[in-house]
């Protein structure tokens, strides 16, 4: 299985940041980006829009229960916290236009280097540690693209704040069908409440 661990925002959070999108894809170059999200989003249970903690890539079905159970204690040891998107920026020349992430950005941060760890415990390599940049995907490009214009109009978004509470285990399944623009399909695959426990 592909899997992740994300921070899902609330469907509200997700309606504000489709509007704005929609006003970002009115932009002029907006087609050569490949944008996130479904039309009709938010749909229920869906991840589409999530800022990643850690990335597992592919993941034995045995190694998923002792995943989990690290992950569960993970989220036992982190209170609940404020997040909002807010602002944006972009990777790789382009290549990626995400929107970023204000609040207690430290106890996210935090959440993300425990499940990095609850991985690293369970067995599973995930290759040199890089220090977490909070980030939610919009929209891809495989070439380089200016999106300034994109990253200045994100300056002045800020969703309402919430209180994250739970940690999810995300399964990503590919494209397979070859239909260009197609995107991934998420499916939370697991799900722990934040308590602060220590």
């Amino acid at each position: 299985m592909r899997l992740f661990a994300a921070v899902l925002p609330p469907d509200d959070v997700a309606r504000e940041l489709a509007a704005e999108v929609a006003e970002l894809r009115r932009l002029p170059g907006a087609d050569a980006l490949r944008w996130t999200g479904r039309p009709g989003w938010p749909r229920g249970g869906a991840a589409d829009w999530h800022f990643t903690l850690a990335f597992y890539g592919e993941v034995d079905e045995d190694v998923v229960p002792d995943l989990s159970a690290r992950l569960a204690r993970a989220a036992h040891r982190t209170a609940p916290f404020a997040l909002a998107v807010r602002g944006g920026g972009q990777f790789g020349h382009g290549r990626a236009l995400w929107a970023g992430a204000a609040g207690e950005v430290p106890a996210l941060r935090l959440l993300a280097d425990r499940a990095e760890a609850a991985a690293r415990k369970a067995g599973l390599d995930l290759g040199e540690h890089r220090r977490y940049k909070a980030h939610l995907t919009l929209a891809r490009s495989r070439d380089t693209v200016d999106v300034r214009p994109y990253v200045e109009a994100l300056d002045a978004f800020a969703s309402r704040t919430w209180t994250v509470g739970e940690l999810v285990l995300v399964r990503s399944r590919l494209p397979r069908s070859g239909v260009p623009g197609e995107q991934p399909r998420y499916e939370p695959v697991g799900r722990w409440a934040l308590d602060g426990a220590g």
